[in-house]
């Protein structure tokens, strides 16, 4: 059984309000996908990792992990889509055996330590599950807004979670999830492996440092997880 990996970096950031996109910044002196993908060179061959992004972005890419002396790996072109981009990365894998293990994990979270990742692939490995993905507690008070948009009401948030990245996934069953039509609830690979049949989706603890890059904030507390022993 060997792991691979897909890292979807192909998103523009306009939610950021940067004209560079979020994954491109400079986070403790690189770039915050560079330091996505060193977390998964220290767990997985260089080989196994491709990193997804848009065909306008591929050449500055290259150019910054020149700058940081990094081998960007193998490259994927993005989509319009997030169901796009990961659908292209699996592609870029070639072929690979159905009962291998595929991690898709979002570029903008750079703070995945190689233990975090080990765990999540490790927690597929042992079971026969359909997937596996981290999640986290919600802390705040949450509200369902009604169908007229104007009322709501209040819902149990023990009874919620947080979904995280990296994602874990057979890869025979992910490909066959892909033979499905998009729709746009496909938030992620789980939403999308449930929508083909693939409904055991196994949760393990997520972790706090592992942010996704989203607003400017962002940036300054992951720099003080940085700062604070989490490289």
């Amino acid at each position: 059984m060997t792991i691979y990996a897909i890292i979807v970096a192909g998103g523009t950031g306009s939610r950021f309000g940067s004209s560079v996109p979020k994954q491109f910044l400079d986070l403790g002196g690189k770039p915050v996908l560079c330091h996505t993908l060193q977390a998964f060179r220290d767990v997985i061959p260089l080989s196994r990792i491709v990193t997804v992004v848009s065909g306008a972005m591929t050449t500055f890419w290259k150019e910054l992990c020149d700058t940081a002396g990094i081998d960007p790996g193998p490259i994927a072109i993005g989509g319009d889509t997030r169901w796009e981009s990961v659908k292209n990365g699996l592609e870029a894998l070639g072929d690979i055996d159905a009962d291998d293990i595929v991690l898709v994990h979002d570029g903008a979270r750079p703070l995945a330590g190689p233990e975090f990742i080990c765990a999540i692939a490790g927690a597929l490995q042992s079971t026969d599950a359909d997937g596996v993905i981290p999640a986290m507690p919600l802390t705040d008070s949450i509200r369902r807004i009604s169908a007229d948009g104007v009322s709501s009401d209040a819902v149990d948030r023990s009874r919620y979670r947080s979904v995280q990245t990296p994602q874990a996934f057979p890869a025979g069953k992910l490909a066959e999830a892909f033979a499905i039509p998009y729709r746009p609830e496909f938030t992620d690979e789980a939403s999308m492996m449930a929508a083909a049949g693939y409904t055991d989706i196994r949760l393990v603890p997520g972790q706090e440092r592992n942010l996704k890059i989203t607003r400017p904030v962002d940036i300054a507390i992951a720099e003080f997880f940085l700062n604070n022993g989490c490289k």
